[in-house]
């Protein structure tokens, strides 16, 4: 009797190792699976992208020192990529969009939480925020430049009015649609003032947030790259920078080489932050598996 109980439990024990195994392998080719339907749409995107430029050349649409073919412009980019100055513009680019986006978080959160906390700052700003965002950002560069001189300030502040608006947006309308019982509960729970805002309000509004800062951010690298066109100063090399000096000795290669560095930057920004963080969001929530 014995026997056979042992071999009914060791029987069971085998079953449910098969029934995780099976469960791993199935999630491991859902997982690889979900990886290439998120790829192989990009990767067709550029082919296309690709295959249309070059088909541009080949009817000569424009003259090759304007519309140089495309293994030309690579074969520049990937010539630029192994020196010391592509990376200092990038870096100082990319510090000053930094800076100005932590800036703007700062004072469209401010903003947001004050809008939507009282109702006579509403009526007194609200849609002042919103004819903010739907200002272009370049407007306001004659101002800056006025005020501040050629310097990193007025970038700075340009990139910042660029990109606030749309953060204190983002947790304006978040904050505005957060059902009533969810915050009711929370002060039945004890979750009032800071905590309250810590624990029920910022969290459950984050969807919303996150599309505020997804494209405040944009708003943001906008700005930063009219600023520096526009904005040049001694010494510090940006993409901008770059781009301008390319233009005015009509180097087309070099144009659009750095035009594709700012692409890629904006792309691998969006995947691997703003993409990752909305996928841990969405995960948390049960809409990810």
């Amino acid at each position: 009797m014995a026997a056979v109980t042992e071999t009914a439990v060791g029987g069971h024990d085998l079953e449910i190792a098969g029934l995780d195994n099976l469960e791993r392998e199935f999630a491991s080719t859902s997982r690889r699976r979900r990886a290439w339907s998120a790829t192989w749409p990009k990767f067709g995107a550029l082919a296309l992208t690709y295959l249309i430029w070059q088909t541009l050349v080949w009817v000569e649409w424009r003259p090759d020192y304007v519309l140089p073919p495309p293994a030309d412009v690579f074969s520049r980019l990937w010539a630029d990529v192994r020196t010391a100055g592509l990376w200092e513009a990038i870096g100082i680019t990319m510090r000053r969009g930094a800076w100005g986006f932590l800036l703007a978080l700062i004072v469209g959160g401010v903003i947001g939480i004050l809008v939507a906390r009282f109702t006579v700052v509403r009526s007194a700003v609200g849609s002042l925020i919103t004819g903010l965002q739907t200002m272009p950002s370049i407007a306001w560069f004659p101002f800056a430049i006025l005020v501040f001189k050629l310097t990193e300030s007025a970038i700075t502040f340009v990139v910042v009015l660029g990109a606030a608006p749309s953060i204190a947006n983002g947790l304006i309308h978040g904050i505005d649609h957060i059902p009533p019982n969810l915050t009711r509960a929370g002060r039945i729970l004890g979750a009032r003032g800071v905590k309250a805002y810590r624990h029920v309000i910022v969290p459950a509004a984050l969807p919303s947030v996150m599309a505020g800062l997804k494209q405040g951010w944009a708003f943001a690298w906008r700005s930063l790259m009219a600023g520096e066109l526009l904005v040049i100063i001694s010494g510090q090399t940006s993409l901008g920078q770059l781009l301008q000096f390319n233009r005015e000795v009509a180097d087309a290669e070099g144009l659009i080489a750095i035009m594709l560095v700012i692409l890629f930057i904006g792309i691998l920004l969006d995947s691997l932050v703003f993409g990752a963080i909305e996928r841990n969001i969405r995960r948390r929530r049960g809409l990810l598996t």
